[in-house]
């Protein structure tokens, strides 16, 4: 962190974080003596994604000065430790060669870092213009220990549903019927003789099932076609 330029203060806070650190436990009336804690941050902790920026943005820098040099038109989005590499072609073979030379850097990277790729949570999607049947080969990543990954028809990355064709029909039809689901399981909690009021359901329903049917909302549709599709599942309030 020294070398990156930040304030000394802030390694000072991380090193007395992770070096040195106790605790102690309370049971009704009994308290523990101190204990050693000096593990890892976790997957969970808040500290996760501040140090898992800390780490890999060097790599990435060099991701991205190797496919300079490479002339490699790739990019790369990366959400902690999970990683999404994006290529723009004409051509799907020469869109898999160049994930391919990619995939094949990035590994070759994280292995000098001390990190390991899972080969079994690698996946592959390709978008088409193509108005007739759009039938993408496989990627073989074999040669690189990978495995051999056959497109899917959808692809679901953080919490969104995409198609070939970017319609987001499967996206929409997924969380609509998520929220009809919701609104079904609402009746259990509460009748006209006991449980929640009809001013907590419509508190409960305006918080909870409407974000879920309006998820992504402003980015695949117009507010006019959503709404229309929304009041014919009868989960649109009327204004």
């Amino acid at each position: 962190m020294d070398k990156t330029g930040l304030d000394c203060k802030i390694s000072i806070f991380f090193k007395n974080y992770l070096v040195g650190s106790k605790t102690k436990y309370l049971w009704n009336d009994f308290i523990s003596p101190l204990f050693n804690v000096n593990i890892s941050i976790g997957q969970g902790s808040a500290l996760s994604p501040i140090f898992s920026a800390f780490y890999l943005s060097p790599m990435f820098h060099s991701f991205e000065n190797c496919l300079k040099i490479l002339k490699i038109p790739i990019s790369i989005i990366s959400f902690v430790d999970d990683g999404l590499f994006i290529s723009q072609n004409k051509s799907i073979s020469h869109s898999n060669a160049n994930l391919f030379c990619s995939y094949n850097v990035i590994s070759s990277l994280l292995i000098r870092c001390g990190l390991v790729v899972e080969h079994g949570k690698t996946d592959i999607f390709h978008f088409s213009r193509y108005h007739r049947a759009f039938n993408p080969p496989h990627f073989d990543l074999s040669a690189l220990g990978g495995p051999v990954l056959l497109p899917k028809d959808t692809w679901r990355y953080l919490g969104f549903i995409f198609d070939q064709k970017l319609t987001f029909r499967s996206h929409i039809d997924f969380y609509a019927n998520k929220a009809i689901s919701t609104v079904k399981y609402m009746k259990l909690l509460g009748n006209s003789l006991r449980g929640i009021n009809p001013l907590q359901k419509r508190r409960l329903y305006r918080c909870y099932t409407l974000p879920i049917a309006l998820l992504s909302g402003t980015i695949h549709t117009r507010v006019e076609v959503h709404r229309m599709d929304l009041e014919m599942s009868g989960l649109v309030e009327q204004p």
